[in-house]
């Protein structure tokens, strides 16, 4: 029977993967646990495993007394003489117990301890081997679903993809294989918590490291990815080497290895964006596939002013403000898009603004910053209004009501000015205005890219759909 035990904690150890000492150890708590539930905690006794005799072992220690006061502690010196003839008064001597004689109340207890530390040890192993996995991608059978999100199995373990971690119109039903990346490892009182996801950005940067070995060698680099989850995204790539093309091997022949990660993300259109150190080339390649006329670069604000023509404005905003949202996204700069008219009257108003500054002798930034951007907006402005202006003052308002009057007659009938031919990347003004765009930009950027012609400073390339379309690439 002992040698059994021994058999039992080495299969175990084995089959478990769990250390043989932590093993030995926990039947040995478990044990001591079980004496101390039946006996006391005021007795004195030692349980160790002995790994000849492949049996826990548990001695109890009693103090030899000339009177016994505590018969689980002391023993009479008559009775110690009887097992040792030379032992002394005070001296501590050991008696094996019977572990059998526990009881099966005190056995249960052993049973439970045994196993929930054989659990413990178990999670342990787990969490030690994932917590170093972040940024992986796994594998794995959805399982059931709750309220946090869908609990895949893993094999060994499990995994929580959140609902926020999801595709949005992504359907799972049990049983069903599913690809995700591993962004947290939690340590949890039932077990690590290992959290998934199918929308970060990492998740597409992983992909295309395991899809282009170019990407995955280093000598092609993912410098940003932006994604509209399900719909579409802008990866950022550059070249280490003059003589491998970052859009041709990311694309691969007849689009091959995109293909693999558009169909993984269940349709999700891809634009390769060539990264530029230049913030106006690299702005310019990110709002492809639409013509860039012109970018005016504010350092200070992290800000950019794109002019397009005016027949680029919704490609260049996109379906629901989409595009520029990604372009803005992965540069990390907010970007403000004009048409080319509506730029021309901007600039225009500005100029009539400098004039009354110039009038005034004040800055011309004062009044941008108290909200008058036109010519109409001051000629419409009573005092009060303009009392707002920083640095005004009687004489310099009195100057302005001057240069109005002898500039007004000059000017058409004053109406109010729409805001027509303006997008940003926060609220894009023409994104309703996309809805509703002429059928060749609705076609998505394949069919507006061959009207606009090429675009300029290497645009990005758009990749094929999940239904296999060939990728249209400019230049080619």
């Amino acid at each position: 029977m002992s040698m059994e035990l021994k058999k039992a904690i080495d299969q175990i150890s084995k089959d478990r993967g769990i250390d043989r000492d932590l093993l030995v150890d926990t039947l040995e708590e478990a044990v001591r646990s079980s004496v101390a539930r039946k006996y006391g905690d005021h007795l004195d006794f030692e349980v160790g495993y002995n790994e000849e005799q492949g049996e826990i072992e548990v001695y109890q220690f009693k103090v030899v007394a000339e009177e016994v006061e505590d018969p689980d502690a002391e023993i009479t010196l008559e009775e110690a003489r009887a097992i040792d003839p030379n032992v002394q008064i005070d001296d501590e001597m050991g008696f094996k117990l019977k572990i059998e004689d526990l009881g099966r109340i005190a056995a249960q207890s052993a049973k439970q301890v045994i196993i929930q530390r054989m659990r413990d040890a178990e999670q342990e192993i787990i969490y030690e081997e994932y917590k170093d996995r972040k940024g992986e991608i796994v594998s794995g059978i959805i399982q059931r679903r709750d309220r946090s999100g869908w609990i895949i199995n893993l094999g060994r373990t499990e995994a929580l993809l959140p609902k926020e971690e999801q595709i949005p119109r992504e359907r799972y039903k049990r049983g069903d294989r599913v690809q995700a990346f591993i962004i947290e490892v939690l340590p949890q009182g039932r077990g690590p918590q290992i959290i998934v996801s199918r929308t970060h950005g990492d998740y597409m940067s992983a992909l295309f490291s395991r899809e282009v070995p170019e990407v995955a060698d280093g000598t092609v680099r993912i410098l940003g990815v932006s994604r509209d989850p399900g719909s579409r995204a802008k990866v950022a790539v550059m070249s280490k080497d003059r003589d491998v093309d970052p859009v041709g091997a990311c694309v691969g022949i007849r689009g091959s290895r995109i293909q693999n990660i558009v169909q993984e993300l269940r349709g999700e259109r891809i634009d390769i964006v060539v990264w530029s150190p230049e913030i106006a080339g690299f702005a310019r390649n990110a709002l492809s596939p639409a013509t860039v006329s012109r970018i005016i670069v504010d350092e200070e604000e992290k800000t950019l002013e794109v002019v397009v023509p005016d027949d680029q404005l919704n490609l260049a905003i996109g379906r629901k403000g989409q595009n520029v949202k990604l372009a803005a996204k992965l540069i990390g700069w907010k970007i403000d898009i004009f048409t080319e008219s509506r730029f021309g009257e901007l600039n225009a108003s500005r100029k009539e603004l400098e004039q009354l500054a110039s009038v005034a002798e004040m800055p011309v930034e004062n009044f941008l910053s108290a909200g008058f951007t036109s010519f109409e907006q001051m000629l419409e402005a009573d005092d009060e209004a303009l009392a707002t202006i920083g640095g005004m003052t009687p004489t310099r308002m009195g100057n302005i009501r001057l240069a109005l009057k002898l500039l007004a007659p000059t000017k058409a009938p004053t109406e109010a000015v729409a805001d027509e031919g303006v997008g940003t990347a926060e609220t894009p003004v023409a994104a309703s205005e996309a809805d509703s765009v002429a059928p060749e930009a609705q076609a998505g950027p394949e069919a507006a890219e061959a009207d606009a012609g090429p675009a300029q400073d290497a645009p990005a390339h758009d990749v094929p759909t999940a239904e296999g379309e060939a990728p249209a690439r400019s230049g080619e």
